[in-house]
């Protein structure tokens, strides 16, 4: 069993390529939604945890989704992981990815560090560029999972969303102005939850 840690703020297809293959290296992967404030996420927690329930939901059997607010070897330790997974979209990566690795194995030498490279399709794809895009007014169309896409929108086209550009970091909070924790859209009805 591996874990895959991330804020999945929103989660990408790129996440999701990464965790279909990882399906074929390991027999469980608990995805850890990590809490993660001090990255000013625009969705809250439980959005998160909905999001990527509903994104892997066709997979539910080997695939378990969960919160946590702990170190991220604690958090495999106590589910028995043997693995941590990560991805690499560039080479900008690496450097970040092979530090926390390498201190996540000093932390507990068990538990080992898997890298897979993204799919060339989702190279350019991050959630910062995701929520930066949508707040402009673009279209995130097939690089995110429906439920998400439709959630984005509706916050654009609501206003509450306002421009933003990663590479200058986050607002204060977030790229949400004044967001509800209604936010979810019901596909069914195309309502608000």
């Amino acid at each position: 069993m591996a874990i895959y840690p991330g804020t999945f703020d929103p989660i990408t297809n790129g996440h999701l390529s990464i965790l279909r293959r990882a399906l074929k290296v390991f027999d469980k992967v608990i995805v850890a939604v990590a809490e993660n404030a001090g990255k000013h996420p625009l969705f809250s927690l439980e959005e998160r945890v909905r999001f990527v329930k509903e994104a892997v939901r066709d997979k539910s059997s080997r695939i378990e989704v969960r919160p946590y607010n702990n170190l991220t070897v604690e958090f495999a330790r106590e589910y028995g992981a043997c693995a941590i997974l990560r991805g690499l979209r560039a080479t900008g990566d690496f450097e970040y990815e092979f530090q926390l690795a390498l201190m996540n194995r000093r932390l507990r030498r068990n538990i080992q560090t898997v890298f897979f490279m993204t799919d060339y399709r989702w190279l350019y794809v991050s959630s910062s560029i995701i929520k930066a895009a949508v707040s402009h007014g673009g279209s995130i169309e097939g690089l995110v999972p429906d439920l998400v896409h439709d959630t984005m929108v509706a916050l654009y086209q609501k206003g509450r969303l306002h421009h933003s550009t990663p590479c200058l970091g986050a607002p204060l909070k977030g790229y949400a102005k004044n967001t509800p924790d209604d936010v979810l859209v019901d596909k069914k009805t195309g309502e608000q939850g």
